[in-house]
């Protein structure tokens, strides 16, 4: 099919009118290479009029020196009849004997005489019908047939003749006199690029149906209107099925067909020298070079630049950019293609050259550098490593590491490879953990002083909730043996030192003797331990989490202890990124977060990842007991966790599902577990949790109480007893009553509460005093009493509202109860827990108030198709709206309504929670 070609073809039409009258013309079809120039001329030939003569002769790059094979092309049967055989034209003419050429006959010149025979010949043939002279690629036609046909195109005068030639661009032939002086007797005709239009019915004819805009402007912007290049990645996207939508059009912009490829190559080739050189200097700098760089590549001088650069303009091989760019990557593929492997080496070594003499940016460099196997200059290393440095700074670490590994390969001496390792185990530090041990394990031996080895092994990241790997903890107790650690170490080496004992009990705390032993270093520390340099502060800040776990110390002075890291921590600090966290952790437990929710709303977190500050956020928001802003905080820390903090962000996440009973979010997250959580026992203890909360909310309490005893054993064996991270027990002392099991029960809830009142946090204690209320001689009202006043010391208003709803329930009736109630259902909604609103409402005997007055009308829409059932997606489908669009309303909806997911928004078919901890 042709696509908006009219226009030309009705000038070749008005021409052939014409010569019907006797007034010959000549026109030429030029343009840039895949325009369509000899698709145009097919069809010229195609769309003439039966009483028309069509001859056709096409040229070639082989056959320039083939003399006369155009004319004989063009008139063979003609002049094989005035020779006196019988052609297809009927009987023979008269011709002057003798002096017409043969094909390929060199030795007969093409003098006037016998170019003038030949237009006899021609004017012979068009005496009754005019003809039509089809020339494709004129630019490859032998000098005899180029000759005779600028002698044709000068004398038009008695000839019923069209003479239409195509001519590319940018060839170098094309500025051959002959070609010139038939251009400046002829008609100059130029295709023009597709419109989007053109574009558009392309597509259709390839693909089989209309294109989506995005597609269509795709297609445009990849392929500029160029048709051969758009019918060739069309041509390679219908072959695998693709469909013109908008999910495919970056398909579109990845293409490099290789049919397209192979054209440009052949063209290339044709090419001077100059114009092969200048290419091959576009290619070799990629997106990196300039005008001046390019000249001195190809070695140039200005003016031969400027003509090679026209040539390649005129080839349609440049956009229109004020540096030179290649129009589309395959541009560049094609002069790679056109070019030795040696060839295209040298090219870009020396590229990368002229870009570092220039004073270039590193990376630049460095991406040239990436490009050639191996190369020897000097200053290589360093750029590649300047690079690197520029590439982690824009975060950019997969990049950084690449760069690092190329500088490896030309590193020299030791030396020089330890500090290369060292800083490929710091940008493999987020994304490969275990290459980032093993090139530090490399570096170390190859470092001469112990604390520049211990330094290094510092870099290997911390293991926050999982069992540290073996060979990690070996290369870090080598080095603290090392660096001596009966020595009185000062400045560096003392900071050092204290950094490695940190990593090490930390390796330790799922090993019942080392938590001990990490809380008897603590003791041994004084009151207060040493806070005065970073690695005081990181090796007091494991310390107190080991005493945090094993609840060895009370909850006031683990806060002590943890608010006086916190004051003295500055945030902005590399090591704060292992401090704070667990200062967040022993804050959260100890139910004392005021301070740490004063730094994170007061501060900037410069040098801080956004995963750990919302994951901080979130524990506090968990604490104060508003589930909303918990659930929000943690879904951010899931997004931006990089491959250090995946784990303890999902953590968090694990325990604000729950806590909001979201069953969505904890199916989420058992899946997950199947796929990247790993054995390490805080995960694993979450992972019960987890499926013993879906279990008794889908009414499988036995199953739920086995996760649940399990994962108490578990953590036990290891020591670790804080309730308030790991609620094992009162989930169970819950599931027991539920189940029947008063004895159970109450053996769990008064080891509970005697737990409780050692650790004496004023939200586990009262959540223990509330526990034991509710089973046989538990204490009734009164231990609701003690309770309720215990709570109102802690930031935990969810769980003082549950207290409330109990003791208003058991005060029965009168005005305290109601009172109560009412307090329990102001604080519920408060927190965005409308179940338990529900409940205290339904306690007063009345309905909770309706809670989506605030939305507007499209949120009460997705409300209640949610209610239906129906998924993100067919809500989307049925409203005519994008599945992004829902997501926000959702959002806006929870917000409003006080609530953490769908499945607690009104009408919605899993609203209510059935496993809440008292």
């Amino acid at each position: 099919m042709l696509y908006e070609r009219e226009s030309e073809l009705t000038r070749v039409n008005t021409a052939l009118r014409r010569a019907q009258a006797g007034r010959s013309s000549a026109l030429v079809l030029t343009g840039p290479l895949g325009i369509g120039r000899s698709t145009l001329l097919q069809e010229a030939g195609a769309q003439a009029p039966d009483t028309v003569r069509v001859l056709r002769a096409n040229a070639a790059p082989m056959e320039q020196d083939f003399a006369y094979g155009i004319v004989h092309q063009l008139l063979g049967p003609d002049l094989y009849a005035a020779s006196g055989d019988q052609g297809t034209g009927g009987a023979a003419r008269p011709c002057p004997a003798g002096r017409l050429p043969a094909p390929g006959d060199q030795d007969t010149p093409a003098s006037e005489a016998v170019l003038h025979d030949l237009r006899s010949v021609l004017a012979e043939t068009c005496a009754d019908t005019p003809v039509l002279l089809l020339v494709d690629d004129l630019q490859w036609a032998d000098l005899p047939s180029l000759r005779w046909l600028a002698y044709l195109a000068r004398r038009p005068f008695g000839l019923r003749v069209v003479l239409v030639c195509t001519l590319r661009d940018g060839d170098p032939r094309a500025q051959h006199p002959l070609i010139r002086d038939l251009a400046d007797a002829a008609e100059i005709l130029r295709p023009a690029p597709f419109s989007l239009d053109g574009t558009r019915a392309m597509i259709h004819h390839h693909l089989g149906e209309p294109a989506d805009d995005a597609y269509a402007h795709a297609c445009q912007e990849t392929c500029e209107g160029n048709p051969l290049f758009l019918e060739a990645v069309l041509r390679e996207l219908a072959l695998t099925g693709h469909r013109p939508t908008v999910e495919h059009a970056d398909a579109v912009r990845a293409q490099g067909p290789a049919q397209f490829r192979d054209r440009l190559a052949g063209c290339l080739c044709t090419q001077p020298g100059p114009v092969r050189d200048l290419a091959a200097a576009i290619a070799a700098f990629g997106d990196h070079g300039d005008a001046d760089l390019f000249r001195r590549h190809a070695r140039l001088d200005a003016v031969g630049f400027q003509q090679a650069l026209r040539t390649l303009h005129h080839l349609g091989l440049l956009g229109p950019h004020e540096t030179p760019r290649f129009i589309h990557p395959v541009v560049r593929d094609a002069v790679d293609s056109s070019l030795t492997v040696a060839e295209r080496e040298r090219s870009r070594e020396a590229a990368a050259e002229l870009l570092h003499q220039a004073g270039r940016p590193a990376e630049h460099v460095a991406d040239l550098l990436m490009t050639v196997t191996a190369t020897h200059h000097p200053w290589a290393v360093a750029v590649l490593r300047a690079a690197a440095q520029a590439a982690l700074r824009r975060g950019a670490p997969d990049t950084a590491t690449r760069y690092l590994q190329r500088a490896l390969l030309g590193s020299t001496g030791s030396f020089e490879r330890a500090r290369l390792l060292i800083e490929l185990a710091g940008a493999e530090r987020a994304t490969d953990p275990a290459a980032c041990e093993r090139h530090i394990g490399q570096a170390v031996r190859l470092l001469p002083s112990a604390t520049d080895r211990a330094a290094a092994t510092l870099l290997i990241p911390p293991t926050f909730l999982g069992e540290a790997p073996a060979s990690a903890v070996d290369l870090l107790r080598r080095a603290a043996e090392d660096l001596d650690p009966t020595a009185a170490h000062r400045g560096t080496a003392r900071e050092i030192a204290l950094r490695l004992e940190a990593r090490l009990w930390h390796a330790g705390h799922e090993n019942p003797t080392e938590l001990t032993g990490a809380v008897e270093r603590l003791r041994a520390l004084g009151t207060p331990p040493p806070l005065d340099t970073g690695g005081d502060r990181e090796l007091a800040a494991v310390l107190t989490n080991a005493a945090t776990l094993s609840s060895a110390l009370s909850a006031t002075d683990v806060a002590a202890l943890a608010g006086q890291i916190l004051e003295r921590e500055p945030v902005t600090a590399a090591r704060a990124c292992i401090a704070l966290p667990l200062v967040a952790v022993a804050l959260y437990a100890a139910d004392t977060v005021e301070g740490l929710n004063t730094r994170l709303s007061g501060e900037q977190h410069a040098g801080r990842p956004d995963a750990v500050v919302h994951a901080e956020n979130a524990l506090v928001q968990l604490a104060c007991g508003r589930l909303t802003q918990a659930r929000e905080q943690a879904d951010l820390a899931a997004e931006r966790a990089d491959a250090d903090w995946r784990e303890p962000t999902t953590a968090v996440r694990a325990a604000v599902a729950m806590e909001t009973g979201d069953v969505q979010l904890i199916e989420h997250l058992l899946r997950d577990a199947g796929q990247r959580w790993t054995g390490g026992l805080a995960l694993t203890a979450m992972l019960q949790l987890l499926k013993a909360s879906l279990d008794a909310r889908r009414g499988r309490g036995a199953h739920a109480l086995e996760s649940l005893l399990g994962c108490g054993r578990q953590l036990e064996a290891a020591g670790w007893r804080n309730s308030a991270l790991y609620p094992w027990r009162p989930r169970a002392i819950a599931l027991h009553h539920r189940l029947g099991e008063p004895r159970a029960a109450l053996a769990l809830a008064e080891e509970e509460l005697a737990w409780a009142r050692q650790w004496a946090a004023p939200a586990s204690l009262g959540r223990a005093l509330r526990l034991r209320a509710l089973l046989p001689g538990g204490g009734g009202v009164a231990t609701l009493r003690e309770s309720a006043d215990v709570l109102r010391a802690s930031a935990n208003t969810l769980e003082r509202a549950r207290t409330l709803l109990q003791l208003g329930r058991a005060l029965e009736s009168g005005k305290e109860s109601k009172a109560v109630l009412r307090e329990a259902a102001d604080l519920a909604t408060a927190c965005g827990a409308p179940w338990l609103t529900e409940r205290a409402y339904a306690a007063l005997g009345t309905t909770a108030p309706s809670v989506d007055a605030s939305l507007t009308h499209s949120e009460r829409k997705v409300v209640s198709l949610v209610g239906k059932g129906l998924t993100n997606q067919e809500i989307a489908d049925e409203l005519g709206v994008s599945t992004r669009a829902v997501e926000k309303h959702l959002t806006s909806c929870y917000r409003k309504l006080g609530v953490a997911g769908r499945r607690e928004l009104p009408g919605s078919r899993s609203a209510g929670a059935v496993f809440a901890v008292g």
